[in-house]
């Protein structure tokens, strides 16, 4: 493990692992809670959050934009700007997030950002169970012409996200898996 991954997994372990029953947004119940919120709102763990996934980024298909469904991948698409803007290789790499719903107002818009049809793109999640969010986003992506070549979590909770994936044929990528965490 990387000396970055594993302080990734310390400061995760630290600031945003609970051992609690919860109920999940996917409406399952879990024995422990991720709230990778807490970590991806600290100076550290934004640096190295951002740093991973564009080194990541940087071993694959080429892509103009990252980005994911709001709320949950907006904080690690900023933390993967702020390293592309240390990095000249990925100066140019942009963002954008993906309501929901279109705005009801203003231009309607349901992908925010420089996003753009034909744009090559990969989409970033903090945590995975089912998948559903990230789903969800890239069918409204494909649907305004963008190009899915990646998808990449920080945590995969390894409860069915990667195969849920894999049968609408993408592949997750994942900083950190199930083994990593202690349950």
């Amino acid at each position: 493990m990387s000396d970055a991954r594993t302080e990734l997994l310390e400061l995760i372990l630290e600031v945003s692992f609970e051992r609690r029953k919860v109920v999940l947004a996917s409406g399952r119940e879990s024995d422990f809670y991720l709230d990778l919120r807490q970590t991806l709102m600290r100076p550290r763990g934004v640096a190295l959050a951002g740093r991973l996934v564009l080194d990541m980024l940087a071993e694959g298909d080429d892509v103009a934009a990252v980005g994911g469904m709001a709320v949950g991948a907006v904080p690690l698409t900023s933390a993967i700007l702020a390293a592309a803007d240390q990095d000249a290789a990925h100066a140019g790499l942009l963002g954008f997030f993906v309501r929901k719903e279109a705005k009801k107002h203003g231009l309607g818009r349901q992908v925010e950002g420089p996003f753009q049809s034909g744009m090559r793109v990969a989409l970033v999640e903090d945590t995975t169970t089912t998948g559903g969010s990230t789903l969800q986003a890239a069918e409204i992506v494909q649907a305004e012409g963008g190009d899915i070549r990646r998808i990449i979590c920080l945590v995969d909770r390894g409860e069915g996200a990667k195969e849920a994936f894999a049968a609408a044929g993408f592949t997750l990528e994942s900083i950190l898996g199930r083994a990593d965490l202690p349950v």
